[in-house]
């Protein structure tokens, strides 16, 4: 519209009130001078402006200004409703974003059957084996809508329902927010304000059990590893880098061999002495290895099972979480009595920086704590995880096997070190290290 008035195609803009022309004073008066400057007049009907009256600039500034507040204010209410909701663990989420999932009719939310099986299809054929491209690829020659209503799916279409932590029942709340009032723009949240998980808030589409492997599937298969370099598992047992393929020996003849090495054997000034290794070396190390698990499967499955039940009925790192979180609330609490305290009674105000400062240090303190004390939970359950994938793995894992096999290795194994002399160690997830 302003295009084709500065074009000569409008001569009278009618607009029912200032707050609706622009976002901001700036951009009012901007856009209104620039109109003004080719003879095109505006009409603000609400407040009974005319731009080409000599008061309108004046009264469009105080108006736009009053606008703009009052937009800043609606919308900071709006974030505060929206971050005491995360804060009680109340879940919302918009459906054009999520597949799966629909409004109830007396509020809330609830599974969409239809929805629901392509996303049962999507981590059934990504467990089968599929990669997120070849998935995307069938459901867009099957004409299947993506959750935005679209008609070609994609890498990070697919990618963002396998990990979409909804799909097993829970949520991670204020995973965005607005930054900026004016234009609405959605950032990230990266630390700048606190998460909150809520396990078990509504009925689940994915097992949990299945969900979690997928996230451990997908985690072993990020871009920068690939096959053919073993996930970056194997290590040198002098620097601790990672074993690559490095290089083609005889590439111009019949006897071409690919050998793997240490990533940085000649990087410091001592290169390493571990030595490099052929394909069939590593994968004849491999079976060895997961054929001495395989054997003696039952005994292993019986130690893990043992394992897992005492790490699952240890409860001091929730207890400590616990704690921590009041420690911090009582905290909060104290800095509110003393801010309030401050603004009524008149007293030592160097006396009040130093309680406050006292506190804001403890609380710190006692939050980077809580940090870490969440951060070895997530470890602690991650290795549960692992350990409930071991066991599955084994379980079906009838004979011993003949040849290399990809996901075994990388359900079982958790890295391989290579030492001097080809002395080898298998770490497999459970704990156990196998030598050869």
């Amino acid at each position: 519209m302003v295009n084709d008035a500065l074009a000569g195609k409008i001569d009278l803009i009618l607009t029912k009130s200032v707050s609706r022309f622009a976002r901001n004073t700036v951009d009012s008066l901007l856009t209104v001078r620039k109109l003004k400057d080719v003879g095109v007049e505006i009409y603000f009907e609400k407040e009974n402006i005319w731009t080409f009256d000599s008061k309108g600039e004046l009264l469009i500034t105080i108006m736009s200004s009053l606008a703009q507040e009052e937009s800043r204010s609606i919308s900071e209410n709006i974030t505060w409703s929206k971050r005491k909701q995360a804060a009680e663990g109340r879940v919302t989420f918009s459906y054009n974003n999520v597949l799966g999932f629909k409004p109830k009719e007396d509020g809330g939310f609830e599974v969409d059957k239809k929805q629901a099986k392509i996303v049962r299809y999507i981590f059934g054929q990504f467990l089968s084996g599929k990669n997120p491209n070849q998935i995307a690829k069938h459901l867009t020659e099957n004409k299947i809508p993506t959750p935005r209503g679209k008609t070609k799916w994609s890498y990070s279409s697919v990618r963002s329902i396998l990990t979409n932590e909804k799909y097993k029942g829970d949520a991670l709340l204020q995973k965005y927010y607005v930054a900026d009032f004016l234009n609405k723009t959605q950032k990230r949240n990266n630390g700048e304000l606190p998460q909150y998980y809520v396990e078990n808030s509504h009925e689940a589409i994915i097992d949990k059990e299945v969900f979690d492997t997928v996230q451990v599937q997908l985690s072993e298969n990020k871009k920068w590893y690939t096959e053919k370099n073993y996930f970056g598992k194997i290590r040198c047992g002098c620097c601790g880098s990672s074993y690559v393929r490095h290089l083609l020996w005889h590439s111009t003849d019949k006897y071409k061999e690919t050998i793997y090495r240490c990533k940085d054997k000649y990087k410091n000034e001592e290169k390493c002495d571990t030595p490099h290794i052929r394909d069939d070396e590593i994968q004849r190390w491999i079976v060895s290895a997961l054929n001495k698990v395989i054997d003696n499967r039952k005994e292993i499955i019986s130690n893990i099972k043992l394992l897992m039940k005492m790490i699952k009925e240890d409860r001091r790192l929730d207890d400590e979480i616990i704690q921590l979180e009041e420690k911090l609330e009582d905290i909060r609490t104290d800095v509110e009595k003393l801010i309030i305290t401050n603004s009524k009674i008149a007293q030592d105000q160097e006396e009040y920086t130093r309680k406050y400062n006292k506190l804001i240090e403890e609380y710190k303190l006692l939050e980077k704590e809580l940090e870490q004390k969440n951060f070895d939970l997530l470890s602690k359950n991650k290795r549960v995880r692992e350990l409930k994938i071991f066991i599955d793995s084994l379980e079906k894992q009838g004979e011993l096997i003949t040849e290399y096999d990809t996901k075994l290795f990388n359900y079982l194994v958790e890295k391989i070190i290579i030492h001097k002399g080809k002395r080898i160690e298998i770490h497999l997830k459970n704990g156990e290290v196998i030598s050869d």
